[in-house]
């Protein structure tokens, strides 16, 4: 996964950053407002998002996200405890809330809760038809038998999986396959789809062309 953080506190922000690579996500650290590019430009799974912040309040910048029909995952992080404001926080478009100071494990866990419901999966192993994936582990099984998936090849058929039938284009998955870097080439990215379509099956992955790809859920 590839997270978005919004938060001005020096010493949190470098931690959240770490306890997400240790779970094997990247991440990026912004402490301002103003910082802040749009999420199409990003590509993130999710957002962590602190309220008080330098140069205005996080909630504005949530309102402006969900006005503009933004739909990406977005955690409140603040220190802001009472009932009425964490209430304020969920109806203005929050997926949860989590108040400082906070342990870890708790971040994770939700993060990991959030993202599972944004990608329409129950568990933290994913069914498409016969398809399993298990995000954390790196694993996949076609019909019940162990998929030999290079990094790539997971990494794509991952991104595909969170939202089955649903067209991705092959603009977000050069971000989302490279979110620290430069995104991946097209060329590049037909090279692993053609790869990956012959270890499940060409049939599962379909071209929508002009819109992009999608993994068939049957």
């Amino acid at each position: 996964m590839h997270i978005l953080i919004v938060e001005d506190d020096v010493g949190l922000g470098p931690a959240m950053m770490a306890a997400l690579k240790a779970e094997g996500c990247s991440s990026v650290w912004l402490r301002r407002l103003a910082d802040v590019p749009p999420l199409a430009d990003l590509a993130v799974d999710c957002v962590l998002l602190d309220l008080s912040l330098p140069d205005g309040d996080g909630l504005a910048l949530l309102r402006r996200w969900r006005a503009r029909g933004e739909v990406t995952p977005v955690i409140v992080v603040t220190a802001r405890g009472a009932l009425d404001e964490r209430l304020v926080g969920l109806d203005t478009g929050a997926d949860d809330f989590i108040v400082k100071p906070f342990a870890m494990p708790e971040l994770m866990s939700r993060l990991r809760a959030v993202t599972r419901r944004s990608a329409r999966q129950a568990s933290d192993l994913w069914q498409v038809g016969g398809l399993q994936v298990a995000p954390r582990a790196h694993r996949a099984w076609l019909d019940g038998v162990e998929l030999d998936l290079s990094p790539r090849e997971f990494q794509l058929l991952l991104e595909l999986a969170r939202e089955p039938g649903r067209p991705v284009s092959k603009g977000e998955l050069g971000v989302r396959l490279a979110p620290l870097g430069d995104p991946l080439d097209g060329a590049t990215i037909e090279v692993h789809l053609s790869n990956l379509r012959r270890k499940i099956g060409a049939a599962r992955i379909r071209t929508l062309r002009g819109v992009g790809y999608l993994l068939e859920e049957a």
